[in-house]
């Protein structure tokens, strides 16, 4: 849950134990949008590394070379990218994005 602010700079705004006091969600804030991360299950299955699901997340074009260099440094590899977007995963292997694509 720490790829989320430590990376992606996003600000927690909530977090959740469980009633014996272990980490169960982090949310972020997204401006009026809140980003739940929770842990998973024992029986989750984990993300196919072929899983095309996407969250993305919006940056500003000037910032692009900027953001890379940031994930660069934080040892995650983008995976793909257009002309607005860079492709990368979290630590468990979910896919995300950033992107400037005009809206």
């Amino acid at each position: 849950m720490g790829f989320y602010a430590n990376v992606l700079g996003l600000e927690e705004c909530a977090r959740h134990t469980t009633a014996d006091g272990t980490l169960r969600s982090v949310w972020f804030a997204l401006g009026p949008a809140v980003l739940m991360i929770e842990r998973s299950g024992r029986a989750e299955p984990i993300p196919s590394p072929d899983s095309l699901e996407l969250l993305a997340l919006s940056m500003d074009a000037s910032e692009r070379e900027t953001w890379r260099g940031r994930l660069e440094r934080a040892a995650v590899t983008v995976e793909d990218e257009t002309a607005h977007t860079l492709y990368f995963r979290d630590p468990d292997g979910r896919r995300l994005a950033l992107s400037s694509f005009p809206l």
